[in-house]
């Protein structure tokens, strides 16, 4: 076996990954590093999806039709979402956080605060 950074030979334990402390130390702040930035890029897509949804519905709104086409203006990402659920009828609602969404019909979608 060989060391996963540096690919010196390992001496000890037959699962041993790194040779030293430096090699499983740099493994780990670059592994960190490149998966909270990622994090961060997704985190901030959602983010922007429940602030669009917020805008549209209203602080004392709890449900509202829509037409996609202003989704799409102001630039909601369909794609992510948080969770989704399928009620009794078959019906998806994607989550953004504490919002769904539903496709009401081609051209419309409906809101909903959770």
């Amino acid at each position: 076996m060989k060391c996963k950074i540096c690919k010196k030979g390992l001496k000890g334990r037959k699962d041993k990954l790194f040779c030293s402390i430096e090699c499983k130390n740099y493994y780990h702040v670059h592994l960190r590093r490149v998966t909270s930035k990622i994090a961060k890029d997704l985190d901030e897509i959602l983010h922007r999806n429940r602030s669009i949804l917020l805008e549209l519905l209203g602080k004392n709104t709890f449900q509202k039709k829509i037409n996609r086409v202003v989704l799409a203006k102001k630039k909601f990402n369909f794609k992510y979402i948080t969770h989704f659920h399928v009620n009794s009828k078959g019906k998806m609602y994607h989550h953004v956080y504490d919002f769904a969404w539903m496709e009401f019909s081609d051209d419309e979608i409906l809101i909903v605060r959770r």
